[in-house]
């Protein structure tokens, strides 16, 4: 059995209060912030996962084929660039996967569960195998400070050798 560990992160600047575009992450819509500033929907903590997943195969998705997809297709829903990576893994069976979110804004904490089912449900894992948590970050950073949102996600996987 080989064990490989693949780290993500991703971030996005929110857009103007005014905005139509609603703020996803983690598949979900969050009513109480604007939309990211991106060309897709701006999901970071999907968009963590992709990179996740980028770092263990070596195939980019972010900027490769999310790009080919959104620019090209108009596809902009990030649980499709996910599901496109989930089948660059070839024989590696994710195990696990760890996400942490910073930003002021949105509140994270009453929806952190739906967050890990839904993520769960995209990637056919047990909502055992998915853990999240998050921080306000205090005003120290960017998105501490309510610019903005960024996540890293750790992806675990055995793969028989």
């Amino acid at each position: 059995m080989f064990v490989r560990t693949g780290i993500g992160q991703d971030s996005h600047r929110f857009l103007p209060l005014d905005t139509s575009k609603p703020c996803i992450i983690a598949g979900l819509i969050f009513e109480d912030a604007p939309g990211f500033n991106a060309n897709s929907d701006g999901d970071i903590v999907l968009h963590a996962i992709c990179n996740a997943i980028s770092s263990l195969t070596g195939i980019l998705i972010l900027g490769n084929i999310a790009d080919d997809l959104c620019l090209k297709d108009g596809i902009t829903d990030s649980e499709i660039y996910l599901k496109e990576a989930m089948r660059t893994l070839g024989n590696q069976k994710i195990t696990h996967v760890a996400v942490t979110i910073e930003g002021k804004k949105p509140k994270f904490k009453n929806r952190i569960v739906q967050m890990r089912e839904n993520i769960a449900r995209i990637m056919n894992l047990d909502i055992s195998q998915v853990g999240i948590t998050a921080t306000s970050g205090e005003g120290l950073t960017d998105f501490g400070c309510g610019d903005g949102v960024q996540a890293f996600a750790i992806v675990t996987t055995m793969e028989d050798v």
